[in-house]
């Protein structure tokens, strides 16, 4: 198990560097100037504040140039510095926790949302049930998912009131409920198709045939060998499904207006603020790769016949 724990690491360094480059290169090679775009559009820089500016972030050099002194502060701590002046760690460090909970608020809905319905359905195959949740899902997978939210503020916050539309200030978790259930959408119904298909195929197993031949009631036959081995291969995906709604924040928060790691890069991305949006980038394409390897070593948990070695 260490030396597999290890063997990922290693394996890992090199794809966070190859993530980096991309995210800097897409940045830095978006049409427009940062330093005019930190001016504002109606208003002129004189030339010594100008330079002095492109000397502070290194805009005069050679793109690779850039990308390695950017590497280098890396390697100490040293993420940057916004073009508003103001240290990168300093603002994920102020914008993480919001990111953290609308993500494990989001990531929560669509676990118990989509293991539920797809296990309804797939132990009720044809029935009322299996049938409203390959509709639903479908329904669901046809609308883009800011559409769903900017609905959902406008009936379930502005006309019945029943959840905040924008904004923290009503705190965890009343104000992220609303986020969460439009994020959670992002992956519920790949969830609840996998869990489906995975709880047929093991209804149709020997090994299920076999405990119910020697008399096991049929709700410890469910429990203990079919949802059991149906959830191996949902973990997987909820694990994957983790990072990419990390990455479906970057909407979310700025359609809520919630501060957080993805309003950061939503606000920096017109603002051609490129420290920010590498260095949260960066933060994420981490974050992603360690959950990645904490679902691998949950397999050996949850299948011992699996090994990691």
């Amino acid at each position: 198990m260490g030396r597999y724990v290890l063997r990922r690491l290693l394996v890992a360094v090199p794809v966070l560097l190859g993530t980096t480059f991309i995210i800097y290169m897409a940045v830095y090679a978006l049409p427009g100037d940062p330093i005019q775009a930190l001016a504002g559009p109606n208003r002129v820089l004189s030339p010594s504040v100008e330079q002095a500016l492109r000397e502070q972030y290194h805009l005069d050099e050679p793109l690779l140039v850039r990308y390695g002194l950017y590497l280098a502060g890396l390697l100490t701590g040293d993420l940057g510095t916004s073009l508003t002046g103001r240290p990168v760690s300093e603002i994920i460090g102020a914008s993480w926790p919001i990111t953290v909970q609308l993500g494990v608020t989001a990531w929560l809905f669509m676990a118990v949302m989509g293991v539920l319905l797809g296990a309804a359905a797939g132990l009720r195959r044809g029935g009322p049930a299996d049938v409203a949740v390959l509709g639903g899902t479908t329904l669901i997978m046809g609308v883009p998912f800011f559409v769903v939210a900017y609905v959902a503020q406008i009936v379930l916050g502005v006309n019945l009131g029943w959840l905040p539309v924008s904004g923290t200030e009503a705190g965890w978790p009343l104000a992220y409920v609303l986020p969460g259930l439009v994020l959670a959408l992002y992956g519920l119904p790949q969830v609840a198709r996998l869990t489906r298909t995975s709880v047929l195929d093991n209804l149709a197993a020997d090994h299920v045939g076999t405990a119910t031949a020697k008399g096991l009631p049929r709700r410890a036959v469910v429990i203990r060998h079919v949802l059991r081995n149906s959830l191996i291969p949902v973990v997987s995906l909820l694990g994957v499904s983790l990072g990419y709604l990390l990455s479906g924040t970057v909407l979310i928060e700025g359609i809520f207006n919630l501060p957080g790691l993805g309003y950061q890069i939503f606000t920096a991305i017109p603002q051609h603020d490129g420290p920010v949006v590498v260095g949260v980038g960066t933060l994420l394409v981490l974050v992603f790769l360690l959950v990645n390897l904490m679902v691998d070593l949950l397999y050996g948990i949850l299948d011992p016949r699996i090994r990691l070695d």
